[in-house]
């Protein structure tokens, strides 16, 4: 290969690095965008949630209870929890989000160990207005608990994924698919032009370092 020749496939292949450095710096840029808002309010939540417990825990928001009302089981609901899900929405208008079955619980029954059935837990709502519901399968009457919640704690579930709906299920999932693409690009647009040794004494070589040292304890 001539020194003519050489030099134009060197500048083809940096012309090629180029481009691609511009089409990731790009998209960088719009996903930035895109989730900066959500940013703010994922960082936010995550701040205060991080030091919700101890001694100066910060506060996480007022919930409240606005009401309580005793509903009659009709006999086709206490079968299963699904069908129980399923009268409470047709009936009341209340879409259960969350069904979980606890554990069978031992009780006394005239000195005599016996083993009641597990109750089943069903709750739904917003972030700002939620219900739930403790049922004994085979119960006449089940309680339903209606609560309020301030804005800091509406955002704190809505952090955990709690009151959303499908919609913010969804905006939620493209903010967390746009973190780690952000979190990618920025690596990739960090390591171009560097050696292994620049990337090791780097900030993102210390941060690598401080991550394992934290995390290690943690999850060992």
């Amino acid at each position: 290969m001539t020194a003519s020749a050489a030099s134009i496939a060197q500048t083809t292949t940096r012309r090629r690095s180029n481009t691609a450095y511009r089409w990731v710096r790009q998209v960088h840029l719009w996903i930035g965008a895109w989730g900066a808002l959500a940013a703010v309010v994922y960082g936010l939540t995550g701040l205060v949630m991080n030091h919700r417990f101890g001694d100066g825990a910060w506060p996480q928001g007022d919930t409240q209870d606005s009401g309580r009302v005793v509903l009659e089981v009709p006999a086709g609901a206490r079968d299963t929890p699904e069908a129980l899900s399923a009268w409470l929405g047709s009936a009341h208008g209340l879409h259960p989000q969350v069904i979980r079955k606890g554990k069978p619980e031992a009780a006394r029954l005239g000195g005599t160990e016996v083993r009641q059935p597990p109750k089943w837990n069903l709750s739904g709502g917003t972030a700002a207005k939620s219900w739930s519901l403790e049922y004994m399968p085979g119960n006449a009457t089940a309680e339903v608990k209606q609560s309020r919640h301030s804005l800091l704690a509406g955002l704190n579930r809505l952090h955990k994924g709690v009151g959303g709906g499908w919609a913010w299920i969804a905006l939620a999932d493209s903010f967390a698919i746009g973190m780690l693409l952000l979190g990618l690009s920025g690596i990739w647009m960090w390591a171009r032009g560097r050696t292994t040794r620049q990337m090791v004494a780097s900030v993102m070589g210390l941060s690598v370092l401080v991550l394992l040292v934290v995390l290690g304890p943690a999850l060992l």
